[in-house]
């Protein structure tokens, strides 16, 4: 598994970064047989998906926000709810950090079929997951964006 967005870092500086990031998932997402994903490894409890790059995390997130959206979860308050629930997270403080960076209340309706709104929503709450600093905006929209790498061709000679 590659190091997140982190190539440079040594073996231990990697353990140094939050679960998320050295697991490519920076939305911190269960696993749940996720394409490409496997169980995180190195830990005494597993329960997260590790991805095989950052972009798969970060497009794994953005596939589970839709299901929400599908569901009738729309707004902040009802995603996060779901999300990070109060049995295991401070719900309120999510849901206030996450509209203060989205600048939105916690009961608009997003648009989460919106570019800009989904990467707001995804850059926030991967912030909030590990901390500021792990990933840009733009890591986040050229996953969004991008394609996988297809293999190139050979040169003609």
């Amino acid at each position: 598994m590659s190091p997140g967005n982190a190539p440079n870092k040594e073996p231990d500086a990697m353990s140094e970064l939050p679960r998320g990031i050295r697991n490519n998932n920076p939305g911190n997402l269960n696993f749940a047989h996720q394409p490409g994903a496997h169980l995180e490894t190195g830990v005494p409890c597993p329960r997260f998906a590790a991805f095989p790059t950052m972009a798969d995390g970060i497009r794994a997130l953005r596939a589970q926000l839709l299901r929400y959206g599908q569901r009738g979860l729309t707004t902040v308050a009802s995603i996060i709810s779901v999300y990070a629930p109060s049995t295991e997270n401070e719900t309120t403080a999510y849901i206030t950090t996450l509209c203060r960076h989205m600048g939105v209340q916690a009961d608009t309706v997003l648009d989460l079929n919106d570019p800009a709104t989904m990467s707001a929503l995804i850059g926030g709450i991967t912030t909030i997951e590990n901390g500021p600093g792990h990933l840009t905006a733009a890591q986040i929209d050229q996953a969004l964006h991008g394609l996988p790498a297809l293999p190139q061709p050979a040169a003609e000679a």
